[in-house]
This record gives structure tokens, sequence and C-alpha cells, in this order.
């Protein structure tokens, strides 16, 4: 068991101690300095694995990024979130795939969806759903202007297939479209891209990643499965202000998160309250820290 693990190496590193007051027990520091540091990073393995011990942590996880109003600059903000994941997931491992992006009409995007697959992807990314908040000055903006930009995060897992969610075809309305982000010359040819409206929820989810239209319906399918199964357990656990649903305003107030780059820089976490200095590094994906600590304050949903 990993606790009678650590209780053992905590009783070794207790006597070893009692060693450096002999004579010569200097010699044995560095090997006592390595015992503990690797007692720290059993007893932060632990740590995560309570942490992670959501029903579905396990799975890989399904964004979407959409930016707020304020049209180009949000745009370009939600791009710039959309790079920052992509490379945390380019540090750490995991495998990131667009499923489905519809670029600005000058910058940015106006959304996309991506998955992230590996080990407890979903675990990990699921505190960044939330409203981000850039702070900078416009390189849109001829006078160079600081600007407030926003934009929304939402996560759900992806779900086996024997997951049960209901979906009824005549909830279900589908449109098909040529696809104009990746995948190459052969998927801009035909209307293979699909975009599903549940139309009880309003939720839509759009797929156009693959080169067949029926493997993007299936694949946007089982986005709108996870969409679907995270406003159930946000209607069970009925704390609304703790969880970003598709409705709440992209705007102040509800940011989760802010990246200051003029007139001073640092990225704060209005919900743990942590400062970081360094914006550039967690823009380019250095957000282990962040995730780490978010993962402490987060609420499991339970069936």
């Amino acid at each position: 068991m990993p606790f009678d693990i650590i209780k053992n190496n905590l009783l070794y590193i207790e006597e070893s101690i009692g060693i450096l007051d002999e004579e010569g027990g200097d010699l044995f520091f560095p090997e006592i300095k390595k015992a503990i540091n690797s007692l720290k990073e059993d007893i932060e393995n632990i740590e995560l694995q309570t942490l992670l011990s959501g029903k579905f942590d396990k799975n890989n996880a399904i964004m979407t990024i959409h930016p707020g109003a304020g049209g180009t600059e949000s745009q370009d903000w939600a791009q710039m979130l959309m790079r920052m994941y992509m490379r945390w997931a380019e540090r750490c491992g995991y495998k990131a795939r667009i499923v489905d992006i519809q670029p600005g009409e000058e910058a940015g995007i106006k959304d996309a969806t991506i998955t992230f697959s590996g080990d407890y992807a979903y675990g990990y990314l699921n505190s960044e759903a939330g409203v981000h908040r850039l702070v900078r000055i416009s390189p849109f903006d001829a006078a160079k202007r600081r600007h407030t930009s926003f934009a929304s995060v939402i996560l759900c897992p992806e779900l086996e297939d024997d997951t049960y969610i209901e979906i009824r075809e005549d909830d279900i309305k589908m449109d098909t479209f040529r696809a104009s982000g990746a995948g190459g010359q052969y998927v801009n040819k035909t209307s293979s891209a699909v975009r599903l409206t549940h139309l009880p929820s309003g939720i839509i989810v759009s797929c156009q990643n693959e080169r067949s239209q029926h493997k993007n319906k299936a694949f946007a399918m089982k986005i709108l499965k996870a969409r679907l199964y995270n406003l159930e357990m946000k209607a069970k656990e009925k704390k609304m202000e703790q969880l970003v649903g598709d409705k709440k305003d992209i705007a102040w107030g509800n940011q989760i998160r802010s990246y200051i780059l003029q007139p001073y820089q640092m990225v704060k976490d209005h919900r743990i309250g942590i400062e970081v200095g360094d914006v550039n590094s967690v823009l380019d994906g250095n957000i282990d820290g962040l995730l780490r600590e978010s993962l402490k304050i987060r609420v499991i949903p339970t069936d």
C-alpha cells in the first residue's frame, strides 16, 4: 500500500537523521536528502491521486473555446487560449486534436473544439472551465489603447459508448457544410462537416476533422452526449456559481483567471488567489502549477 511505503520511508529518514550527529555522519547527508525528496514526491503523487478521483477524471477531455463580445479582440484572445492549451498538451505528452474550428474574419477564432487524449486529461483540465480575461495593449488598435477581452472555456469528459444519455432523433437538427479547418484539401471539396443543434437545450456542436460526413456526425454526437451529461451533473450539484454554463455571460465579474500584459505583467487566478509574474510562460502552456492548485478547490460531481 502507498501509505505503508511512505510510513517505512519516513521511519528510515528519522533513523538516518540520527546518524548525522555521529562522527562521519555527514557522509550520509546526500543520501538522506535524496530520500527526503523521494518522500515528498510520493506524498504529492498520493495527493494528486486523491484529487483526481472523479468518476470521469481518467477520461479524455473535450474542450470548447468561445470568444466573448468584442469582435477581433476577443477572437484573437480565444486563439491565444487555444494555443496555450495545445502547448500544455505538447509539454505533458497529451494528444491534442482540433475537431472543429471557425476562423475569425480578421484574426483569431470564432470558436474551436479540441479533444485531449491521455490518462486523466479531463481530471487535469476540468478546473479550466470558466471565463478567462486578457488585458493588453491591442495590436489591432492604431491608437495603442489598452483593451480587455474575454473568452470562455467549456470542458466535458469524453464518455464511453455504454454511458447512457438519451438523445431523441426528433430533438436534433443536422446541418452540413464544407470544412474550413484542418483536414486537407479533400474535406473541403464536399459538405462533409456536420453541425448538430440539440433543440431542447440549444446546445450546438460541430465536427469537420474527419473525411466523411458519417464519421463527423458520429463524433459530433459524442461531443453532444458529453455536453448533455455536463448539464445533468450541473443540475444535480445545484452549485452553478462554481461551474460555467453555456449561457453564463462571457464578461467582467465572471472570470476565473486574468492574464494582464499592461500596465504590468501578471496572471491571477481569482479562485485560488495565486499570482504568477511570468505571463508569457503561462501563455506558452506552463500551467501545471495552476492546474494542481485549482484541483484542490474543485467540486467533484456525484451520480
